[in-house]
């Protein structure tokens, strides 16, 4: 793969295959186009300069309107599983942090041998820094593999744990919650239909009882879906998601649950006069922590999920207050055996991220010279993160998706032989979770229940330059 260097060199390898004028793009040859060419376009997209990136991703996004594979929101899809059109179905939210187009080819490769339309691509706001992937990068990097592969569809793609800092929430709550509320606007123009607001973290345990333990959870969560309502495009309702316990610590509660709706619903009745639509899925801690817990040799502990807990919290978010059910987190390290219990529990969605980066980074198939040197990156740049008791496969475990980031050229430039090897393990990983999951064969019905809309291509000032053919 290389970068295209300039607009008109772009615009004459696509030649062969469509025009772009005032009208939009036009495709002659959508499966010639299936190659090279959206290889490069990608390619230019995450890595070309800074003057091409903004071109590259405004074609991906008009041939993913033209193509059949652009964005949505799951939104309404959630709504009818909220009124029990299907159950028992468990959305795999997957996190794309690294070989970002490559590892979401392997996805769709997945979803389309599979029939799945049922499926979330999504990043955390923590790891838009780290990987170093904002929000337009990481949406052309989706289509274009939803182009690639020929996938037809809805393309959910998803901000994850859009998320107050506590720390920085009681030094300054304005400030902070600002912080979101800029992420949101750089999110929506960049096609993320879906968000899930995390303000779980402001949650105080230590308050005698669950209203007050989640009322600044639940005034924040219903002030930023106001937000969003305000600034979601005219025929979209962007699926939002709130949370009632931070991943990692003690588990959620029915009571917790019926609290935070109760003020949740009442706060947002405040906004706009009382008009506004509300949360889709409500994110539960059930017992897992996110990447899964290191042991000194470098393996994974044990996770137990508690699953009845999970689904007495979909049965009750489903029953009582019509969202598609509750979300589990950090779960991707869990064995494999485990991921049939999602389902049974009606969890209507699921996030999944460090198992996939494992197996990248542990695949024989991965440069040996090249993790070396990401190793020796963390501990000239990172030993802070290294804690006094911790061995090194804990903290190279622990720190390395530090170096995604840093090192990101590298692993799109990873020869095709390393990739294609990695890629195979990724999308054999992707259909057993498919299954497990029991999203086989969704993918008509996500196409009946959902509305998919069509867009121009905007992404604030750095495109206020770009001119197609015609203009």
């Amino acid at each position: 793969m290389r970068a295209y260097e300039s607009r008109d060199e772009l615009l004459e390898a696509f030649r062969p295959y469509g025009a772009v004028n005032q009208d939009g793009v036009q495709v002659s040859d959508a499966n010639g186009l299936r190659g090279e060419f959206v290889d490069n376009l990608a390619y230019t997209s995450a890595l070309g300069s800074d003057a091409m990136k903004p071109v590259a991703r405004h074609l991906i996004w008009n041939l993913a309107q033209t193509l059949g594979c652009a964005p949505a929101s799951i939104h309404d899809y959630y709504i009818a599983g909220g009124r029990n059109v299907w159950h028992n179905q468990t959305t795999p939210a997957i996190n794309v942090r690294a070989m970002a187009y490559d590892t979401a080819r392997a996805i769709v490769r997945a979803a389309n041998k599979l029939d799945v339309g049922q499926v979330i691509f999504e990043i955390a706001r923590s790891e838009m820094g780290y990987t170093e992937q904002r929000p337009a990068e990481y949406t052309a990097s989706i289509l274009a593999a939803a182009i690639r592969e020929g996938f037809q569809g809805p393309v959910f793609i998803q901000g994850d744990h859009f998320q107050i800092n506590a720390k920085g929430y009681k030094a300054d709550p304005e400030k902070e919650v600002q912080g979101v509320r800029d992420l949101i606007d750089e999110a929506l123009v960049a096609g993320f239909l879906n968000i899930d607001v995390d303000t779980s973290t402001i949650v105080d345990l230590s308050l005698p009882n669950e209203d007050e333990q989640q009322a600044e959870n639940a005034r924040r969560t219903a002030e930023l879906t106001a937000y969003i309502r305000e600034r979601e495009a005219q025929g979209v309702t962007v699926s939002v998601g709130g949370e009632i316990g931070e991943v990692g610590t003690e588990n959620s509660t029915p009571a917790e649950l019926i609290a935070f709706m109760r003020q949740y619903e009442k706060a947002l009745a405040s906004h706009n006069g009382g008009n506004l639509t509300g949360i889709s899925k409500i994110s539960v801690q059930t017992g897992t922590s996110h990447g899964g817990v290191v042991l000194p040799d470098g393996s994974i502990a044990s996770v137990k999920v508690d699953f009845d807990t999970l689904a007495e919290l979909s049965k009750l978010s489903r029953e009582k207050y019509g969202l598609a059910g509750a979300v589990q987190h950090g779960a991707s390290t869990l064995p494999e055996a485990a991921f049939g219990h999602f389902a049974r529990s009606n969890a209507c969605e699921v996030h999944l991220a460090t198992g996939f980066q494992n197996i990248m980074f542990d695949s024989p198939a991965f440069p040996a010279d090249l993790l070396k040197e990401m190793y020796a990156y963390l501990d000239a740049n990172h030993p802070d993160d290294r804690k006094p008791d911790m061995t090194d496969a804990q903290f190279y475990y622990t720190a390395r998706k530090r170096a995604l980031g840093p090192f990101k050229k590298d692993l799109w430039n990873l020869n095709a032989d390393a990739k294609g090897a990695i890629c195979e393990e990724l999308q054999e990983r992707f259909e057993l979770i498919f299954k497990s999951l029991n999203v086989v064969n969704t993918s008509s019905m996500v196409r009946d229940l959902t509305t998919v809309p069509s867009l121009p291509f905007q992404a604030g000032d750095e495109i206020s330059d770009v001119k197609v053919e015609g203009e």
